[in-house]
């Protein structure tokens, strides 16, 4: 498999955490989304991912496979083990319900292209920006706090889902300077996982295309 990650997207760091999980080898292309006007639109890529987003990964029959929540789908269905979602359909939906917060609430709202939208059409000033990028995750992460009991992990005692989409979206809070100091549950979340040796291998800093 080869996945077309960029070492600061969250969405990638998602599905090479569930990559790392699965214990599933990978070649990593990197598509840098911020140099000579963001790699993602070149006509090369386009052909891989018509959307122009990452991450996509490519399959070795040929297939591409993109978006990261359907990638990470893709993988636990074929990978059964470790299981990403709990067995019980309760439990399930709490753990889907922690990941969509990050994946349909705040992610998309504060993604690559909307800040870049917000600066370059409609002229936002960077602290207005970053106001607005501090609002979104700080209203998501008010839920997310109230919904999980530390055990060690987002939601027990096992990795989920919740805690694949969670990390990457504290890493994210953390480099634009969010405050975490009222979300100490999401905080110790973060310490179990970053633990491991599939989160750790996933981070950002540790990717070959690290800046």
């Amino acid at each position: 498999m080869k996945l077309y990650s960029y070492f600061r997207s969250s969405a990638a760091y998602r599905v090479r955490i569930a990559l790392n999980l699965k214990g599933l080898p990978y070649e990593m292309t990197s598509i840098h989304l911020t140099k000579d006007g963001g790699h993602h639109h070149k006509p090369e890529y386009h052909a891989v991912n018509p959307h122009e987003r990452v991450p996509s990964l490519a399959l070795s029959t040929g297939e591409v496979l993109t978006q990261s929540m359907a990638i990470i789908e893709y993988l636990d269905e074929i990978q059964p083990d470790p299981a990403l979602l709990p067995a019980d359909a309760l439990a399930r939906a709490k753990v889907r319900a922690i990941a969509q917060i990050v994946a349909c609430d705040i992610h998309p709202l504060n993604n690559l292209v909307a800040l870049q939208y917000l600066k370059r059409v409609l002229k936002h000033e960077q602290p207005e920006i970053d106001a607005w990028y501090h609002h979104w995750v700080i209203e998501g992460f008010k839920a997310i706090e109230a919904m999980i009991t530390p055990s060690p992990y987002a939601c027990g005692a096992h990795v989920t889902l919740a805690d694949i989409c969670l990390i990457p979206q504290v890493f994210n809070a953390r480099r634009l300077k969010v405050p975490l100091d009222a979300f100490p549950k999401i905080v110790s979340v973060e310490a179990a996982c970053l633990q491991l040796p599939a989160f750790d291998k996933a981070r950002p800093e540790n990717q070959p295309d690290a800046e």
